[in-house]
Formats: C-alpha cells, structure tokens, sequence
C-alpha cells in the first residue's frame, strides 16, 4: 500500500473538505456547501453537500472526487450509490460527501436535519 504523499500527510480533516469542494466546482458541481459536524457527531468532522444536474453528473462528480483524492493517496474507506447516481456518498473517514441529483437533495435535505452544524466559508 502507498503511504500519503508527504505534501498532504499534514492536511486538517477541514482542507480535506474544501479540496472535495474545489475539486467538486472545477467539475460544474452545484450548491456546495461545507457542514463543522464535529461537536455533533462522532463518525466525521465534515459533510460536504453537493448537488449534480444529472444522474451521469453525479456519477462523473463522485469519479471525479475518488480519482483526485487516490492521485494525492487520499483514497475513500467506502461509496455507496454510484451505480444508481441519485445519491452518492463517499467516505472519506474524517469528511463524508454526499453527492445528491438536485431534486433528491431536496427530498432528503440533509442542511436541515443537520441545522444545527456552523457552515464553513468556501472563500478561503
């Protein structure tokens, strides 16, 4: 197994988090946000949410996100809906992405149950 690249060894679960968001954008990505879950759960520090226009989109985000991070020796512990693309989640043990198709991400609309979570600026 390759041991993280040395450049990235000391990155904060919150970097983590905004690399997803970035990487996420640069691939059209829509309605990022970054969730501070850490005094509220024990299983992550952040969720990131973002929304795909299509299940394909979706699909191509969460690819995406998996190669970037495996290029760094970042890789996911587990995914879970690729094959459907109408909501993704990667498990990146300190940061979950949930990568919704938008009509989804408003049924299930995780901002709301998880309201109480301070939402990190994605200006930095």
């Amino acid at each position: 197994m390759q041991q993280v690249k040395k450049k990235h060894l000391k990155k904060t679960s919150r970097e983590l988090a905004k690399l997803c968001v970035r990487t996420a954008v640069e691939k059209k990505a829509e309605d990022p946000i970054i969730l501070d879950v850490s005094k509220l759960c024990s299983f992550t520090d952040y969720f990131v949410i973002i929304s795909g226009r299509s299940t394909r989109h979706v699909q191509g985000l969460a690819e995406a996100l998996e190669a970037e991070l495996r290029s760094k020796r970042l890789a996911t512990s587990k995914s879970e809906g690729l094959q459907e693309g109408i909501w993704v989640l990667l498990d990146f043990n300190d940061v979950v992405v949930h990568i919704f198709y938008s009509e989804s991400r408003k049924f299930y609309d995780i901002e709301g149950l998880w309201h109480d979570a301070p939402r990190i600026s994605l200006d930095d």
